[in-house]
């Protein structure tokens, strides 16, 4: 018999209350049914494998077996743990049959109260509770001692299940009772238990944070099979208890570690306390964590209700809501004017920009995620840019997301480095470990990413985000860490122009600092620009005024926040499929966007390419996922593509300014005819005329229209060709009851002459066509030659 196993002249303390706790927790194993069967029976036999340790009890079981039970366990949680998890070693001995001593844990689910990180107080130390907390750091695996055996140096007494404190800790005593040895111990690695040890540090979510504070966060600890359970940047709940821990890096002060030092090197001197600094040494350096025995991913959906992270079906979601919720969200889906009232219900405070508003709904609806046959992942999240003068509510639509959607993170460009947005690469204050602590873009993973001031982010930080906006991770080589971290998060940016507003004469690229790759990873670009417009202005005027005197009366709400928010995370949970109409009328798009800007009418400002075929896809899906639909109809792509294109029409098209061209070409001509006098040219002074693109765009396509169609009677009546002439004339009978002067008949001859001659020798739409050789001179036919319309044109719609 070992020396360890009975201490002669020690007392053995007996914890009654443990005791009794071990003994009721054992029969509520042996005899808790569900259905008629031993429901915690098969958990117990897993735990013969090697590899499990850990029983999943779920504390709602526990409650209804035994309330007194219950809340011994929520009080004394610290105090009776060990002796439960002896009453689940003693329950699968009798049950499974297990031969060898075998250590078994128990984690908790179903704690009935949750609590936040800021709520931890010194009242819940020892407590069982469920807090929830977002992962911000991890940290690598190591091996922990938690009860050491140890061999005395003067006695070979072994001394068996010294408990560990979470440091290293020896026995205070030797138990030969004729041994008096304190300090000189052996670590006998093979007969000490060990277990995996993970710390993880979990910080505070936007959602639960008070307006002006700053995040806390609080350490938890997980071994066992709950290690390498959690990733940074998502969401979990934590069951276990408020523990108090040495600071062992404040112990390794260089003071502190001098004086600890210095009394191994002279134990047997007396020792005095020699002010409040030496007490302090071991008595005041110890921090709170938080123990944890059970970790359960958790996402919260945009109703509110918890729910956990998996593949959850819409029938798995009907069967949680009641009867009154489902019948609401039934005539939601078959409300006809749902599209418009959802953007109403959204952004009620804010007048116009219908456009931005639905991309942003679809944003929030978003597309489907998928995996090719190699295993690339697709993107599904939409990403939008909102770019305008100031005071055009563009910081409003960001904040109003990022308070909608509870898993959104709002953050400044201007403020923010590359780090702070994906990852940073830090150092363990304690084990001076390397780890990984999440950026924005990984807090807001699954979620929407918020992200004010775009255009005033450096050059260097932009790049950092191109592989998370378009393959949605993020990749890291630093400091001998090397990982890919998930970062599946829509990014809704603003930016300003350049000098402040927005200038129409140039291009959107020439209008905001933003690089092309950065671009082309958007999906939708809206443009604002501050228009002195009589009506819209007074319309916007009166809003602002009234929700300054009413505010609650003022906004107009179809639906609710919490009913729009439901009918959202139910819809997300389909996963339509592109039916065959669908898909062929989305390669028709994509042709007539590809032909359209292959010519030289549109000025587009990035060339078109299969991203925008991809963002008109996920497009197309959202637009699906709204309706409720389980596949991607034409009526989904047609709305898709009309969004992207009133995206892309409206950023890229400046004004048109009509005879630059010829004008110099003319005065080029002149000077070198009058190289010897030149004389002033009277083109030079003539008036530029400017035609809107709208304009421009309209009399185009009038004139394409028309020479079809004639071309096409003319074929058939066997005439000729339409000449210059005919389309002039035409044109002038149009809009004959437009004219009352001779001046305005002038001009408008004078412009439609130079709308044709950029249609024909800049945009390339109409091709001049002359016969030489045949009646009239070369001079007359290059006057008034037969106009043909480009045959690969498309006409915008």
């Amino acid at each position: 018999m070992d020396v360890a196993d009975v201490n002669v002249g020690q007392r053995q303390h007996r914890d009654e209350v443990g005791v009794r706790c071990q003994k009721l927790f054992q029969d509520f194993l042996d005899e808790f049914k569900e259905d008629g069967e031993l429901k915690y029976l098969e958990p117990a036999q897993e735990l013969q494998s090697e590899e499990r340790s850990t029983i999943e009890i779920s504390f709602e079981d526990v409650e209804k077996y035994n309330q007194n039970l219950a809340t011994t366990i929520i009080e004394e949680y610290y105090r009776i743990y060990p002796y439960l998890c002896q009453a689940v070693s003693n329950y699968v001995k009798d049950r499974a049959g297990l031969k060898k001593e075998k250590e078994c844990y128990i984690s908790f689910t179903d704690v009935p109260t949750r609590h936040v990180v800021r709520e931890l107080k010194t009242d819940k130390i020892g407590t069982l509770v469920r807090i929830s907390g977002q992962v911000i750091r991890t940290h690598p695996v190591h091996p922990e001692l938690v009860l050491g055996t140890f061999t005395c140096l003067d006695c070979q007494t072994v001394i068996k299940n010294v408990e560990q404190q979470f440091k290293y800790t020896n026995p205070t005593i030797c138990r030969n009772p004729v041994c008096s040895n304190r300090r000189r111990f052996l670590l006998n690695v093979d007969k000490s238990t060990f277990v995996d040890f993970q710390k993880v540090r979990i910080q505070e979510t936007q959602a639960e944070l008070p307006r002006g504070c700053v995040p806390r966060s609080v350490e938890v600890i997980l071994r066992a099979e709950n290690v390498e359970t959690v990733q940074a940047g998502d969401r979990y709940d934590f069951t276990g208890t408020l523990i108090v821990v040495p600071d062992v890096g404040a112990l390794a002060l260089p003071g502190a570690r001098t004086q600890i030092a210095s009394k191994h090197q002279h134990p047997d001197e007396a020792e005095g306390v020699r002010g409040l600094k030496a007490l302090g040494v071991r008595d005041l350096h110890y921090r709170v964590a938080f123990l944890a025995c059970s970790v359960q991913p958790t996402n919260p959906k945009f109703g509110g209700i918890e729910m956990p992270l998996g593949e959850i079906t819409p029938e798995i979601m009907k069967q949680q809501m009641t009867e009154g919720e489902w019948k609401h969200m039934y005539e939601m889906s078959r409300d006809k004017n749902l599209y418009q009232n959802m953007i109403n219900s959204l952004f009620p405070s804010i007048h116009g920009n219908d456009e931005v508003k639905k991309g942003i709904l679809l944003m929030l609806f978003g597309g489907v995620s998928k995996t090719t046959v190699e295993g690339t992942s697709l993107r599904g999240d939409i990403n939008c840019c909102i770019v305008g003068d100031p005071s055009t509510a563009k910081s409003q639509f960001l904040k109003q997301v990022s308070e909608f959607s509870p898993r959104a993170v709002y953050t400044s460009g201007k403020a923010s480095s590359a780090a702070g947005l994906t990852a940073a690469v830090v150092k363990d204050e304690e084990s001076s470990d390397f780890v990984i602590e999440a950026g924005a873009l990984m807090l807001a993973d699954n979620g929407v990413c918020c992200i004010d001031e775009f255009d005033k982010m450096d050059l260097r930080d932009q790049v950092a985000i191109h592989e998370a906006m378009e393959q949605q991770t993020i990749s890291i080589a630093k400091a001998g860490v090397r990982a890919t971290l998930n970062a599946r998060t829509s990014i809704l940016a603003a930016a300003n122009p350049i000098g402040g507003r927005y200038d129409r004469a140039k291009s959107l690229q020439q209008n905001i600092q933003l690089s092309a790759p950065i671009m082309s990873r958007f999906d939708l670009f809206f443009i604002l620009v501050d228009e002195c417009n009589e009506v819209i202005d007074y319309a916007i005027a009166r809003k602002i005024v009234d929700l300054h005197c009413n505010v609650e009366e003022t906004v107009e709400r179809i639906y609710t926040k919490q009913e729009v928010l439901q009918y959202i995370s139910f819809a997300r949970k389909f996963k339509p499929i592109i039916n065959k109409e669908a898909g062929e009328l989305l390669v028709r798009y994509y042709n007539r966007l590809r032909l359209r800007d292959s010519t030289s009418a549109g000025k587009s400002t990035w060339r078109i390419t299969v991203r925008q075929l991809e963002s008109m896809i996920r497009l197309s899906e959202a637009m699906a996922r709204m309706d409720i639909s389980d596949e991607v109809q034409p009526k989904h792509v047609r709305e898709a593509y009309r969004l992207l294109n009133k995206s892309i029409i409206r950023v890229e098209q400046p004004d048109i300014q009509l005879g630059d061209e010829q004008d110099e070409e003319q005065v080029v001509h002149e000077e070198e005819v009058n190289d010897e006098t030149p004389v002033p040219s009277q083109t030079t002074q003539k008036k530029k005329m400017v035609l809107s693109f709208e304009e421009y765009k309209a009399i185009s396509n009038m004139i394409v229209v028309h020479m079809r169609r004639d071309d096409a009677r003319r074929e058939e009546e066997g005439k000729e060709g339409m000449r210059r002439s005919d389309v002039v004339e035409w044109y002038l009978n149009h809009i004959a009851d437009q004219i009352e002067t001779e001046e305005e008949l002038v001009e408008k001859k004078d412009m439609f002459e130079k709308v044709l001659d950029r249609l024909m020798y800049h945009d390339q739409v109409i091709i001049p066509l002359t016969k030489v050789g045949l009646k009239g001179s070369e001079q007359e036919e290059g006057d008034n030659p037969f106009l043909v319309v480009h045959p690969n044109y498309v006409i915008d719609q």
